[in-house]
């Protein structure tokens, strides 16, 4: 099981980024799939939430700026950030449960600086 995290980097205060989770070796048709981060110093923290039948939660800081979604056909879920604020600022990883196991992606790296 692989998940490959990419398209973090460096943004404005209110501008966007849009994350994508690629996943590999897993059932992903059945898969809750979540995003987590972590800034520096603070615990992870699950920020969005999809089910495997489409059913969406967020976190309060990010309800109305951010939506996740997947796509079965290529085995990939995404974070569409909007109106990124610096309190953004983290790693996100990219999180499944696979057969019993907790699985992480590496992480990609979201900077909201002016």
């Amino acid at each position: 099981v692989q998940l490959q995290a990419s398209g973090g980097g460096v943004a404005h205060p209110g501008g966007s980024l849009r994350l994508s989770c690629k996943t590999t070796g897993m059932n992903f048709r059945e898969a809750d799939m979540n995003w987590y981060r972590q800034a520096p110093g603070k615990q992870r923290d699950l920020v969005a939430s999809i089910t495997s039948g489409g059913s969406t939660n967020y976190a309060d800081s990010v309800k109305g700026r951010f939506a996740i979604s997947r796509d079965y056909a290529r085995n990939t879920v995404w974070l569409q950030m909007n109106n990124l604020e610096p309190e953004d600022t983290a790693v996100y990883y990219c999180n499944t449960f696979n057969r019993g196991s907790e699985r992480w992606g590496q992480g990609t790296q979201v900077t909201v600086s002016s």
